[in-house]
């Protein structure tokens, strides 16, 4: 099993690679310990930089643990800004361990597909699943909305 990667992510370096990053605009995400969760929420415009920025504050977060499952909600991202280089970057980052499930919600038809290219790169080193419907996502994930 291939270690955590905790260094910080670095832009791929092909000619393809563009880095453009909107600083008006955060991935944001919450530890829910009791859960084992990881909810990581994108809204607006998200390019390459605030994925590494997202990625980079999990790792340095003393809550952070790698088995937890993930649940990324995209379904208020307007613009995915990555190139090809960048997806695979993304996807190759061994932030989760293998064991945990990553579910990808994306309402937006070219989002959904991105993710499913994410989904591709990643599937030698985790779980990650690409989904339509938060209720799908979180039924494949064994959770369910917190009441209240």
């Amino acid at each position: 099993m291939a270690p955590i990667d905790s260094e910080p992510l670095q832009p791929p370096t092909s000619s393809g690679s563009r880095l453009k990053v909107d600083t008006t605009m955060s991935v944001k995400y919450s530890i829910d310990q009791s859960r084992r969760l990881i909810v990581s929420v994108g809204e607006g415009i998200v390019g390459f930089g605030d994925i590494q920025d997202h990625q980079n504050r999990l790792l340095a977060d003393p809550d952070f643990d790698p088995a937890f499952d993930q649940l990324i909600d995209a379904s208020r991202v307007t613009s995915l800004e990555l190139t090809t280089d960048e997806v695979k970057t993304i996807a190759s980052r061994r932030v989760f361990s293998p064991g945990s499930l990553r579910a990808f919600v994306a309402v937006r038809p070219y989002i959904f597909g991105l993710g499913r290219m994410m989904e591709v790169y990643h599937e030698d080193i985790g779980q990650v699943h690409i989904f339509d419907s938060m209720d799908e996502a979180l039924s494949w994930l064994g959770r369910s909305l917190p009441v209240g």
